[in-house]
């Protein structure tokens, strides 16, 4: 049984990219992002000699992060240019390598809030009915915890990580 930051100590002893490690993290069911197929969860480039726990952790955070990236370009496809991540500072974006992923991953700055996903949830739920005057009105308040912007001493270790890890998914879909 292994706590959540040491999983999180061990990803980050490996480099990014995972030692070609890939993770496709779609474990539940079909996404509508693949056209509603259901690719299943897979470790791909899974190499007993080399890979340890550590680049297994390390390999699902980036599994979910280029995940997220796929989403990502199918958003910039459509016209929509996100410059900033706005996310509560809880459950994977506890974790720096996660941030860090996804910041390199998308170019995008990451800004966290002192919130979590039930207070983002009532917000949206008061700006649909409503109760609120705006978006700005229903945010306002939020304490930020934090800015995790792209190193760009990383970012072509992730592009290539995530190039291998869509290739993978190419050939499933």
């Amino acid at each position: 049984n292994v706590q959540y930051a040491l999983m999180n100590d061990m990803a980050g002893k490996v480099a990014p990219g995972s030692d070609g490690l890939s993770v496709l993290p779609f474990g539940n069911g079909a996404e509508r992002m693949l056209g509603n197929k259901d690719v299943g969860a897979r470790f791909l480039g899974l190499n007993f000699n080399i890979h340890t726990g550590s680049h297994l952790y390390r390999a699902a955070q980036e599994g979910i992060v280029f995940s997220f990236r796929y989403g990502f370009d199918i958003m910039k496809a459509t016209g929509i240019e996100p410059a900033v991540i706005r996310a509560a500072a809880t459950n994977m974006f506890r974790s720096s390598v996660f941030r860090e992923a996804l910041s390199c991953t998308t170019g995008t700055e990451i800004h966290l809030y002192n919130t979590d996903g039930s207070a983002g949830a009532a917000r949206g739920a008061g700006i649909g009915c409503g109760y609120y005057m705006s978006v700005k009105e229903a945010f306002a308040g939020l304490i930020p915890a934090g800015v995790t912007e792209p190193d760009r001493t990383k970012t072509d270790e992730y592009e290539e990580a995530f190039s291998r890890w869509l290739q993978y998914l190419e050939e499933i879909i």
